[in-house]
């Protein structure tokens, strides 16, 4: 049992290591950290590049964790292996070891992870996460809803553990929002609405 985990979980980190937004900012000269929101995921992808971009970058995000679920959970034919894929490929995203452990915030990836689990859930997620999006104008409080909302969920559904090591996830991705939370607060978050009706130049 130990192997499969310990692969199941290095290879997961491995592919959450991939980040799409970096590679392409750095391709057009810059690196994102250092641009908009500082973030190398797909919000601040959308602010710096464009929402195609964006669109593009939350796929990656999104994609790439459920393939190390899926990938794994089929390699050694245990459930118990791809959901330690999954949560090792949203910790990959987030500390990325080729980026000096500075990546992304995770949520993008922590769909995938939903994804890769059960569909079911992560349609639960991506309904949640519009509905707030459209309410309040912030991706953040959608990411903040859906986050506390799937470990419960989770628990209440299926009496595991894995709501435990889920809402550990879940809470270094809200610490790791808490900026956004300050900025919303002074009015200085950037709201979907201005990235999605920019206008060029």
């Amino acid at each position: 049992m130990y192997i499969p985990v310990l692969v199941s979980a290095l290879g997961g980190y491995l592919i959450g290591n991939f980040n799409l937004a970096y590679i392409v900012a750095k391709a057009k000269g810059f690196d994102i950290r250092a641009r908009g929101s500082n973030n190398p995921g797909a919000s601040n992808a959308a602010i710096t590049m464009g929402w195609k971009m964006g669109v593009a970058v939350a796929l990656a995000d999104i994609l790439k964790a459920a393939l190390a679920v899926i990938l794994f959970r089929a390699i050694f034919d245990s459930g118990f292996a791809g959901m330690w894929a999954g949560v090792a490929a949203v910790m990959g995203h987030m500390y990325p070891f080729w980026m000096k452990f500075k990546g992304g915030k995770g949520f993008a990836s922590f769909a995938g992870m939903a994804l890769g689990m059960d569909w079911r859930y992560f349609a639960i997620i991506g309904a949640v996460v519009i509905a707030v999006i459209l309410i309040s104008d912030y991706i953040v409080l959608g990411t903040l809803t859906a986050v506390i909302s799937y470990p419960i969920a989770w628990g209440i559904i299926n009496h595991s553990f894995w709501a435990l090591l889920i809402a550990g996830v879940s809470t270094i991705i809200i610490v790791k929002h808490i900026p956004n939370y300050i900025k919303i607060a002074k009015g200085t978050e950037f709201k979907v609405s201005k990235v999605l009706f920019k206008k060029k130049g």
